[in-house]
């Protein structure tokens, strides 16, 4: 096995399909969303996804909550057994499913909307003919490139690129709400970032 020609092809398959995301309308409301309901109006970014994508919804909301939008990661299957009482009426929902058919975060649209039904949602899916697509407020799809998997199973290029989108988003929504080096500071007391933003 070559190693180092297989690392190029993965490489190159990779940066393809990032490539490729659609760049869409959905971009600007899921930012107009989080913007209004988290930074301008007190709310919460609640991110949520099963396996892999619980992963990256994990890291997403560890991000936005660093730069100055708070964010927290709900498990849904920890949500059904009470930890949706975490979700309030002015919070946005973000929800990663690549197949958009994962059984516990489409109850977890069912759940939420049951509690507040205003609560918008937004989805980041490979799968834009899906359940969780069609019961999205906004929907933004990765374009469904295959995954570099040899078994084209295990998920690898789906995160990387729901990995970018959600830097997408992030970056965007700074820029959105003019966030600052000071207001980052304030949010790093230690390690090297925090002492890098206060120089």
């Amino acid at each position: 096995m070559d190693i180092k020609q297989s690392m190029r092809e993965i490489l190159a398959a990779e940066s393809r399909a990032v490539a490729q995301i659609p760049v869409t309308e959905g971009y600007e409301q899921a930012i107009e969303l989080i913007v209004k309901h988290v930074h301008e109006r007190g709310g919460k970014l609640v991110t949520s996804g099963m396996g892999k994508c619980g992963q990256i919804a994990n890291n997403i909301a560890t991000t936005f909550s660093s730069t100055g939008i708070p964010a927290v990661f709900l498990h849904p299957s920890e949500a059904q057994h009470g930890d949706l009482g975490v979700l309030q009426p002015g919070d946005v929902l973000l929800l990663l499913s690549n197949s958009g058919r994962t059984s516990e975060i489409v109850a977890l649209v069912e759940l939420a909307h049951a509690l507040y039904e205003q609560v918008p949602c937004i989805v980041i899916t490979g799968n834009n003919d899906s359940e969780l697509a069609r019961r999205a407020d906004v929907c933004l799809w990765t374009g469904g490139a295959p995954e570099v998997c040899p078994l084209g199973l295990t998920p690898t290029t789906s995160t990387t690129m729901m990995t970018v989108m959600g830097d997408v988003l992030v970056v965007n929504t700074m820029l959105a709400t003019g966030f600052t080096r000071e207001e980052y500071a304030k949010r790093h007391h230690g390690g090297y970032l925090g002492e890098k933003s206060r120089r």
